[in-house]
């Protein structure tokens, strides 16, 4: 490595199998593309997207699927130097169906366990996550060892003067119940500065699904920034002195899924330009609606100049 990262994320990946059709379940579909996902390793692309060096730590199987993996990090521009195999375990995939414009069920194939939650303290590149500008994690990789201490080992090398962002990102699959995924979010909240989650989560992490009351709560735990997204009802984003609103933008949907991840990259690339709150929120908000006009997750993710167009013609 010979210079810091600006984005790092840590957490799941695996490869989406998305219908071709829309509007029909999964037993009707008889066409099928193949995409890099999971929600850390979207990020990263997202974030490389806007021209910033990113990276992501995580584990595949040992298997076809893994080498797609790596070839997609490399194509969209990521650094898989931090990528490596379970050899007992499969690469996971992911199908959803879609319903627009707002009804899109996802099913995860993680069996008999994902191998990105074999990630492990003692493997972790320390000094890419040190130095890193921003990390990024989520609590998908809270719901089980040795991931759990791995996040928890690499919060710990991080000073409070960096950037690090936990999406909260809770899936009712991944964990025993709503309250096991609360508290192991609650007890790393001190540990990072900016902490992003939908009204769900915010629920889950810190039992409200009032927005202010949320943000109020995500910052008395300790984070510098809560960023709190309401669907429908648009963005709010608060610190300790300021709270900042943004609405939504009409579009026309046609996949919900990765908007937040789209969301995530332009929020890093916004954080670390050091722009204001308020433009910082309204570009990260434009970056996922534009997602949600595209099919796929990584590869939809947008360019600086796409979402720049965008906000202008919204604004027009």
């Amino acid at each position: 490595m010979t210079a810091p990262y600006d984005v790092l994320t840590i957490g799941r990946v695996g490869v989406d199998v998305y219908p071709l059709q829309t509007g029909v379940g999964l037993e009707d579909v008889e066409t099928f593309g193949k995409f890099l996902g999971g929600s850390a390793t979207n990020v990263a692309v997202a974030a490389a997207r806007h021209g910033r060096s990113a990276a992501v730590i995580t584990r595949t199987g040992q298997d076809p699927f893994g080498r797609y993996v790596h070839a997609e990090l490399r194509r969209l521009g990521v650094d898989d130097r931090f990528v490596s195999a379970v050899p007992d375990l499969p690469t996971p995939v992911t199908f959803c169906e879609i319903f627009p414009p707002d009804h899109f069920p996802i099913w995860f194939y993680r069996y008999p366990k994902a191998p990105d939650l074999e990630i492990r303290a003692g493997e972790l590149p320390g000094e890419a996550i040190g130095s890193a500008r921003l990390l990024w994690a989520t609590g998908t990789g809270l719901c089980q060892e040795p991931s759990r201490a791995a996040h928890a080992a690499a919060f710990s090398v991080r000073s409070r003067d960096q950037v690090t962002v936990l999406d909260l990102d809770y899936r009712p699959s991944f964990w025993p119940s709503r309250e096991e995924a609360g508290r192991q979010m609650r007890a790393v909240l001190p540990s990072v500065t900016v902490a992003v989650g939908n009204l769900d989560e915010c629920e889950t992490a810190v039992g409200t699904r009032d927005p202010r009351a949320a943000a109020d709560r995500l910052l008395a735990a300790g984070v510098a920034l809560a960023v709190v997204k309401q669907g429908p009802a648009g963005v709010l984003a608060a610190t300790d002195g300021q709270v900042v609103e943004v609405p939504p933008i009409p579009v026309q949907v046609v996949n919900g899924i990765g908007a937040g991840d789209g969301f995530g990259g332009a929020l890093c690339h916004g954080l670390l330009a050091g722009w204001p709150l308020e433009r910082t929120i309204r570009f990260a908000n434009a970056a996922g609606a534009i997602v949600t006009t595209r099919l796929e997750c990584s590869s939809a993710m947008p360019t600086t100049a796409e979402v720049e167009e965008f906000l202008d013609a919204a604004r027009a």
